[in-house]
C-alpha cells in the first residue's frame, strides 16, 4: 500500500514579510550620533557666537576712540574763534608796544560770574578769557569742584573757549536768550570811526558798543562757548562703573545765574584722556617772541618776517601741564597746536581675556615716556594719538 506525505508551506502575508525590526544596539548607536552632531552644533554656534561678541568689543572700543577724538577735534579746531577780534599781542598792524599781555597765572575757568555789588569778572579777566582760548589741567581745579565731581585718576581736564559760529536764532541755532552770556567784536576797521581789532564786549546785555562795516549799527553777537572735557568714572549712574568722556558748559542753570553746568555724558568707555600742548615761542628767523617791544620787521617796508614774533608753529616738545608744574598764562597765549592721547575701553569683560599691556600716553618733561601701567583686567582697550592745530590762533602769526 502506498503512502503519501502532504508538506504544509505556511505563507507569510507580504505585509508581514516587510516589517523588519531595530535592536537595542542600534538603537542606542543612533541616538549617540545624533547626540555628537547635535553637541557639535551647539559648540558651532557658541564659538561663533563668543567670536562675534568679541568682534563687536573691538569694534565698540575703536568707535569710541574714534568718536571722543572727533568730537574733541572739531571744538580744539574753534578754539580762539572770535570773530574780528585779534588780541593785541598778534595784532601785526600795532605799531606800539602791547599792554595787554597774559602773564602769570591762567584765568579761572570756573569762576563765578558777578557784576555787582563788586564785578569778579574784570575788564583784565575777560580779556584773559579770550586771550588765552585753550588751557589744560591734570587735576579739576577747585574752584569747580562743586560740579565737577568723579574725575578718574590719571587723566587730563581740557578746557576750550570761542565764540559761537552760527547766530542767535538762526537755523540749529540756539535762540537769543535773556541772561546768557554773548560777545561781540568790532567789524568797524576803516574811516574817522574805526575801532581797533582788540576791541570786544563780553557780556548779558548791551552790545551797543561794537559796530559793524558801516561804522553805525552794532556789530552781531554771537554765544560764548566755554566747554571743561574730562573723564568720569561712571556713565550715567555712579558706580557703573563705565569711564566716559563728558562736558561742562558755561552757561545760564535752572537758578538763573551764570557758571559752569552739570556734566554731559558724551561718550562712554574713555579709559584714559591726555593733552600736550604745542607752544608757538620763537619767529620764523629763530628768534625768540618778545611782547616787550613792538613787532621788529625784518623788511620794514613790505611788513614781512617779524624778529620778535610767533610764526604760528609749534616749537619744541609738547608741553604737558602737570599738578607739579602747571602752565602759566604766557605758555598758554601761545599755545597753537595740541596733541590729544585717547585710551578706549570696551564697556564689557572679555572672559579668559587679560589686559597686559602698557600703554604710553605722551611724554614727561625729562623725555621719557609717560605710560600706564598695566591693567590686568578683562578689558580690551586701544590708544589713539592726533595732533590739531588752532587754525585760528595760528592762521594770525603766519606772515609772508
Amino acid at each position: 500500500m502506498m503512502r503519501h506525505t502532504f508538506t504544509i508551506e505556511r505563507r507569510v502575508p507580504p505585509s508581514r514579510k516587510s516589517e523588519s525590526g531595530m535592536t537595542l544596539v542600534e538603537l542606542m548607536v543612533s541616538i549617540t550620533i545624533t547626540l555628537i552632531v547635535v553637541a557639535a552644533l551647539i559648540a558651532l554656534f557658541l564659538n561663533v557666537t563668543s567670536a562675534q561678541r568679541e568682534m563687536n568689543k573691538v569694534n565698540q572700543q575703536i568707535e569710541t576712540g574714534r568718536i571722543s577724538t572727533f568730537v574733541l577735534e572739531n571744538e580744539i579746531a574753534l578754539a580762539g574763534f572770535w570773530e574780528n577780534y585779534v588780541p593785541q599781542f598778534d595784532d601785526v598792524t600795532l605799531t606800539a608796544i602791547p599792554d595787554k599781555v597774559p602773564t602769570g597765572v591762567p584765568p579761572d575757568p570756573c569762576l563765578a560770574y558777578t557784576l555787582l555789588p563788586t564785578p569778579s569778572w574784570t575788564s583784565d579777566y575777560m580779556r584773559s578769557l579770550i586771550d588765552i582760548p585753550v588751557q589744560a589741567y591734570e587735576e579739576i581745579p577747585a574752584t569747580c569742584d562743586a560740579v565737577l565731581k568723579d574725575k578718574k585718576g590719571d587723566t587730563d581736564v581740557l578746557v576750550i573757549r570761542h565764540a559761537e559760529t552760527c547766530l542767535p536764532g538762526t537755523p540749529n541755532c540756539e535762540a537769543d536768550t535773556a541772561g546768557k552770556l554773548y560777545f561781540q567784536s568790532s567789524q568797524c576797521g576803516v574811516g574817522p570811526s574805526a575801532q581797533k581789532p582788540s576791541e570786544f564786549e563780553l557780556a548779558t546785555v548791551g552790545f551797543t558798543t561794537m559796530k559793524a562795516r558801516d561804522c553805525v549799527t552794532p556789530s552781531v553777537k554771537r554765544k560764548f562757548i566755554s566747554d571743561i572735557y574730562y573723564i568720569r568714572t561712571y556713565a550715567e549712574t555712579a558706580g557703573d562703573g563705565i569711564p566716559t568722556l563728558v562736558r561742562s558748559r558755561f552757561d545760564l542753570g535752572a537758578d538763573g545765574t551764570l557758571g559752569p553746568q552739570p556734566p554731559v555724558p558724551l561718550v562712554e568707555g574713555v579709559d584714559a584722556f591726555r593733552v600736550e600742548l604745542g607752544l608757538d615761542t620763537l619767529s620764523s628767523t629763530g628768534a625768540a617772541a618778545d611782547y616787550t617791544k613792538a613787532i621788529d620787521w625784518s623788511d620794514p617796508v613790505n611788513m614781512t618776517v617779524p624778529k620778535n614774533r610767533g610764526d604760528g608753529s609749534p616749537d619744541g616738545a609738547f608741553v604737558h601741564c602737570s599738578k607739579a608744574v602747571p602752565c602759566t598764562a604766557d605758555q598758554l597765549a601761545n599755545v597753537v597746536a595740541v596733541k590729544l592721547y585717547v585710551l578706549a575701553r570696551s564697556t564689557a569683560p572679555s572672559p579668559g581675556y587679560k589686559d597686559e599691556r602698557i600703554y604710553t600716553l605722551g611724554y614727561k618733561p625729562d623725555g621719557t615716556p609717560n605710560n600706564l601701567p598695566a591693567f590686568n583686567d578683562n578689558y580690551r582697550r586701544h590708544a589713539f594719538a592726533t595732533s590739531i592745530r588752532l587754525t585760528n590762533v595760528a592762521g594770525r602769526r603766519e606772515t609772508p
